[in-house]
């Protein structure tokens, strides 16, 4: 019997470099749905509660509000979430999922906004058929919603998070103590490869976590495989860090040669 196909989402960045994202498919973004729901669900029951006790004035009103409340309450929940805490929710942070940019950048406010607003239409006929559907023949599992924003849900579990000293300041290049392998490296790196690990370097922190992983993991393997250094030169050093002090070496004194 053979495996379901994964899911998954190439990026090419602007330097040229390619990684993979492996994107949620529509069982688990369904779990996570079903616990938004419930949580959407919990927070309308109280609201309508209160609004409820407008039925003795006027039952339409009340219904008609709590109707509204609902909506709101619906589009809010995932429009808050998603947006200050970086494309998740409570069911995608249970479920180690997060919403991103299809190119792997973090969201913007209008995606945010269109991916929740077009819930509804996912929703459609009953029990989000439509979406399911949608995301069934998608080939990056995507709703109708995703589609129309321009997003995707991807799958964090693999990712962990940047190390934070590898964005502080180097006080010490270990590769700097093989100076014959540094020059072979200066030698050996293209022009372009070089350029392509300064500006990543420079553009690190415009990257999700995941994406900066990948990225640097493979320009780590790149270099590596140019000019292999000694094991305790790179003992314990992150991918990152590796191509920081690989990009030292090369741009050092200002050239390339």
């Amino acid at each position: 019997m053979s495996r379901p196909r994964p899911y998954e989402r190439t990026i090419r960045t602007p330097e040229g470099v390619s990684f993979t994202i492996p994107l949620a498919g529509p069982v688990r973004r369904g779990m996570a749905w079903s616990l938004d729901l419930l949580m959407v669900m919990a927070l309308s029951g109280a609201v309508s509660a209160g609004v409820h006790s407008l039925a003795p004035l006027s039952r339409d009103l009340a219904q008609a509000l709590a109707i509204l409340a609902y909506f709101v309450l619906s589009v809010g929940y995932g429009v808050l979430l998603e947006w200050f805490f970086r494309g998740q929710t409570l069911g995608k942070r249970v479920f180690s999922l997060r919403v991103l940019d299809v190119r792997g950048l973090p969201l913007s406010f209008p995606q945010v906004m269109i991916r929740n607003l077009l819930r509804f239409v996912d929703s459609l006929p009953l029990f989000y058929m439509l979406g399911g559907l949608a995301s069934v023949i998608s080939p990056r599992a995507q709703r109708l919603g995703d589609i129309v924003a321009g997003t995707v849900v991807a799958l964090e579990k693999d990712f962990a998070p940047p190390d934070l000293a590898q964005i502080q300041p180097e006080k010490y290049n270990s590769l700097s103590a093989w100076p014959h392998l540094v020059a072979r490296l200066r030698h050996r790196a293209t022009q372009e490869q070089a350029d392509l690990a300064l500006d990543a370097v420079l553009a690190r922190e415009d990257l999700l976590p995941g994406a900066r992983i990948l990225l640097f993991a493979e320009l780590a393997r790149g270099f590596s495989g140019l000019v292999p250094f000694p094991p305790e030169a790179t003992e314990g050093m992150s991918d990152e860090k590796y191509v920081r002090n690989v990009v030292q070496g090369l741009f050092a004194g200002g050239g390339r040669h």
